[in-house]
C-alpha cells in the first residue's frame, strides 16, 4: 500500500514502491525520475499484483510512477481511495465504488473497540451514554475513531455527559476534533479550486443541522451574496452555481437528496464548515446559527457586532431591544421565522447588508420603513409571510437585484413606482395560487417593462388584459420564466407565443379555457399537431392545471421536449392527454421525443380521460405515476417492444384501478407490477 497524500509526491510514492519490490540501491540511487519509473515497470511486468493507493486528492500519472498498464489478460488490480469522484474520472476508473457511512449497529461496534471495555464497563451508565455519543457522529468512521480516543480515558457518567453536551454546542471544545477531526476533513475544502467554489461551501453552514437546501434558491443566495459577480448574465451565473454544487458533491462535501434537487451537509462536515467559516474558531461569532433556541437576550445580540452572517430558524426570535443592535459587519441575516415584528430600531446599523431573507415567518405582517435604508442590500426575500403592505421606503434599495414575493397571500397591492424605481433589479417573483383583486397587473407589467436590467419574471396573472400586455412585449415574454394564470375570466383559447423562455406553467380555476394554441412572434399560429424546431419551448420543465374544466387536450405539450413534471387536475372533459394523428398521416416528429425527458406524471379527477397518449412510449426518464379518480383510463402507454424506465420507483392509484388495466401484452404488467403502490388514502400532496 502507498499513501499518497496531499499535495502528491512522486518520488516519495516511487521510493516506497520500491522499498516493496527491493530494489537494490545500485539500480536505484542518483537514477531519474523516468529511470525510476522504467525499473519499476520492468520488475511489476514479470509479477502479478495488487497496488492500493490510499487518499489521492488529485489524477496520479500512474506512467511517470512505472505502473505497467493493465491489459484485458493482466490479472493485476490497482485500487485506490479518494474524497473526489473528479479523480476517479482523471485516472480512468473502471469502477468506482462510493464508501457510505457506517450503519448505526457498525458505527456503535466501532466506537466502542476504541473507546475499551475497561472504559465502557467502569459504570453501568457509560454504556447508553455512549451510544449517545456515537449517534452524534453519524456513522463518519474518522468522527468515531477521533472522539472515541478523546473518551478512552472518561470513566464516570458526568465526563461523558459534559462530553456529549460539548458535542452537540460546541464540536470544536471535545479533545482531538480541531487537530485529528476537522483539519483532516479540512483538506477537502483546500483542495477546492477557487475562492468563490470555497465560500458557496462555508454558506451553506447557514441551514440547520439535517436541513435539506433546495438548490435553486441556494444559487440565488449565492449570486445575492456576490460570489458568482464574475458572470454579467444571470442564467449564465445560475449554470455556474450549479457546477459548484456538482463539484461540492463530487467532493463528498455536499450530498444529493429527493431525486438530486435539494443537498445535504454531513453533520460532521457541517461542524468542520463551521469551525473554518469562524477562522478555525478565533471568531466565534462570525457565523451566527440558531436552530430552535427559543428568546435571544439582548444581552447575546450584543455579542453579534462582529458577526459576518446570521442565521435564526425554528422557534428562534429576538426579544425586545432597549437599544437598536449593532451590525457594522452583517452582510447576511437569514430566518427570523418566529418574529411578527423587529425590535425598534434592528436594520438601522447594517451598513454593508447584501442579503436579508426572512421568509417562511408566517406571522410577520409588519415591515419597518427603515428596511429601504440599506443601500448596499442586493437580495429581499419575503415569501410566505403574512405583509399586507409593503413599505413605500422599498423604492429606494437602489442596488436590489433580487426581489422575490411568493406566496405573501395577505399582500394586496404594490405602491406606483415601488418596483420601476429598484434601477438594478435583476429577478422578480411574485408566485400565487390566489388571485388579488386589488392587484394592478397592468400597472405591474409595465413597471417591470421599465427596467433595464431585468430578465427572470415569476408572475400570476388573473386578466386577458394582463395576459395580452405580457405577450405584447416581447422583453416580458423573453424575461418571464414562471407563470401563473388563476381565474382567468372569458379566456376560452390560451395563445402561447414561441420561442419561450418559460420554466413553469400554471393553469389554475381558468374555468372558460377551451385551447392551448401556440403562436410564433410573426403571429403566425402553428397547428399543434405539426411541430416546429423553430416554435419549441425548450426551457419548459413544470406544468400543472388544475380545474380548467372546459379544456379538451394538452396537445402543445408535444413542443415541450424537456418537460420534468407534469400535473392535471379535475379537467372535467379531457378524454386524451396527447390526441393520437397518425391516423391523419401526421405522426409526432420522433425528434422532438415525447416525455423523453419526463419524471412524473400526475392524474387526478379526470372522469373522462382514456389515454395518455395512442402509442407506447419508452418514458426513459420516469420515476412516478399517481393516478386518482381517472376511472375510464384502462391503459397506460408502455409495451414489450419498448425498454421501460430504468429509473422507474413508483405507480400510485387505487387497486380497483389497477385491476382493471387492460394489457396488450401481460409481460408488461408483470413488469411494472412490482412498482405498484396501492393508494389506502387519499393524498394531497401528490408525489
Amino acid at each position: 500500500m502507498v499513501v499518497v497524500s496531499w499535495p502528491t509526491n512522486l518520488e516519495r510514492v516511487q521510493e516506497t514502491i520500491r522499498s516493496r519490490l527491493q530494489i537494490p540501491d545500485d539500480r536505484w540511487k542518483g537514477s531519474e525520475e523516468d529511470d525510476k519509473a522504467a525499473e519499476i515497470c520492468r520488475i511489476l511486468k514479470t509479477k502479478k499484483f495488487v497496488l492500493l493507493l490510499d487518499d489521492i486528492w488529485e489524477p496520479l500519472d500512474l506512467f511517470r510512477v512505472g505502473i505497467p498498464p493493465l491489459g484485458d489478460g493482466n490479472e493485476s488490480k490497482i485500487v485506490f481511495t479518494t474524497r473526489s469522484e473528479d479523480v476517479c474520472r482523471g485516472m480512468a476508473a473502471r469502477k468506482s465504488i462510493k464508501v457510505e457511512c457506517l450503519e448505526e449497529k457498525e458505527a456503535l461496534s466501532l466506537f466502542q473497540a476504541k473507546v475499551g471495555e475497561d472504559t465502557l464497563n467502569s459504570h453501568p451508565d457509560i454504556q447508553k451514554l455512549a451510544e449517545m455519543v456515537a449517534k452524534e457522529c453519524k456513522g463518519l468512521p474518522l468522527a468515531l475513531i477521533v472522539i472515541a480516543r478523546a473518551m478512552a480515558s472518561a470513566k464516570t457518567p458526568e465526563e461523558w455527559e459534559r462530553n456529549l453536551q460539548k458535542l452537540r454546542m460546541h464540536p470544536k471544545d471535545v479533545a482531538g476534533t480541531e487537530n485529528d477531526l476537522f483539519s483532516v476533513l479540512a483538506f477537502s475544502y483546500d483542495c477546492l479550486p477557487d475562492e468563490a467554489t470555497r465560500s458557496c461551501f462555508l454558506y451553506c453552514t447557514l441551514f440547520p443541522e439535517d436541513y435539506q437546501i433546495h438548490s435553486e434558491p441556494l444559487i440565488q443566495l449565492w449570486i445575492g451574496e456576490g460570489f458568482l459577480d464574475e458572470y454579467d448574465d444571470m442564467q449564465e451565473a445560475r449554470n455556474q452555481g450549479g457546477e459548484i454544487i456538482q463539484m461540492l458533491k463530487r467532493a463528498c462535501l455536499l450530498e444529493a437528496v429527493r431525486e438530486g434537487e435539494y443537498l445535504k451537509m454531513h453533520d460532521v462536515i457541517r461542524d468542520m464548515a463551521l469551525w473554518l467559516a469562524c477562522e478555525k474558531g478565533k471568531k466565534k461569532n462570525k457565523f451566527v446559527v440558531k436552530d430552535g433556541v427559543g428568546v435571544i437576550r439582548a444581552q447575546e445580540v450584543e455579542k453579534w457586532k462582529d458577526a459576518q452572517r446570521i442565521s435564526l430558524w425554528n422557534e428562534t426570535k429576538i426579544e425586545e431591544l432597549r437599544e437598536p443592535p449593532q451590525f457594522p459587519n452583517t452582510e447576511t441575516l437569514i430566518g427570523c421565522s418566529m418574529m411578527s415584528t423587529f425590535p425598534s430600531g434592528f436594520f438601522t446599523n447594517m451598513s454593508i447588508i447584501r442579503v436579508l431573507d426572512i421568509s417562511n415567518n408566517w406571522t410577520l405582517k409588519l415591515l419597518p420603513a427603515e428596511i429601504g435604508n440599506l443601500a448596499t442590500l442586493q437580495y429581499l426575500n419575503l415569501t410566505r409571510t403574512r405583509i399586507i403592505h409593503l413599505p413605500i421606503q422599498l423604492k429606494n434599495l437602489k442596488k436590489l437585484r433580487f426581489l422575490i414575493l411568493d406566496w405573501i397571500f395577505p399582500l394586496a397591492s404594490l405602491a406606483n413606482q415601488m418596483v420601476s424605481s429598484l434601477s438594478s433589479l435583476q429577478l422578480f417573483s411574485m408566485k400565487s395560487l390566489s388571485s388579488h383583486p386589488q392587484m394592478d397587473e397592468i400597472m405591474l407589467l409595465e413597471e417591470l417593462e421599465q427596467l433595464e436590467h431585468i430578465n427572470d419574471i415569476s408572475i400570476r396573472l388573473t386578466s386577458t388584459q394582463s395576459i395580452q400586455r405580457l405577450f405584447e412585449s416581447h422583453k416580458l415574454t423573453r424575461s418571464t420564466k414562471s407563470l401563473s394564470l388563476v381565474e382567468c375570466k372569458g379566456v376560452n383559447q390560451l395563445q402561447l407565443l414561441s420561442p419561450s423562455c418559460i420554466k413553469q406553467l400554471m393553469l389554475l380555476r381558468c374555468y372558460e379555457l377551451e385551447e392551448v394554441k401556440i403562436i410564433h412572434f410573426e403571429k403566425q399560429v402553428v397547428p399543434s399537431k405539426f411541430p416546429n424546431p423553430q416554435c419549441c419551448f425548450n426551457h419548459l420543465l413544470s406544468v400543472k392545471i388544475n380545474a380548467c374544466k372546459k379544456l379538451l387536450n394538452l396537445n402543445w405539450l408535444i413542443h415541450a421536449p424537456k418537460l420534468q413534471s407534469l400535473r392535471i387536475e379535475q379537467c372535467g372533459i379531457i378524454e386524451k392527454l396527447i390526441e393520437d394523428e397518425r391516423s391523419e398521416g401526421s405522426e409526432i416528429d420522433s425528434g422532438l421525443s415525447l416525455f423523453s425527458r419526463l419524471i412524473y406524471l400526475t392524474l387526478i379527477g379526470l372522469p373522462k380521460l382514456e389515454s395518455i397518449y395512442g402509442h407506447a412510449l419508452p418514458f426513459p426518464s420516469l420515476r412516478g405515476i399517481f393516478v386518482l379518480g381517472c376511472p375510464r383510463l384502462k391503459k397506460l402507454p408502455f409495451d414489450s417492444s419498448i425498454c421501460m424506465s430504468k429509473k422507474l420507483e413508483k405507480i400510485i392509484g387505487q387497486q380497483e384501478w389497477w385491476d382493471g388495466l387492460e394489457w396488450e401484452d401481460q409481460s408488461v404488467m408483470h413488469n411494472l407490477t412490482p412498482y405498484f403502490q396501492p393508494l389506502i388514502r387519499k393524498l394531497h400532496s401528490g408525489q
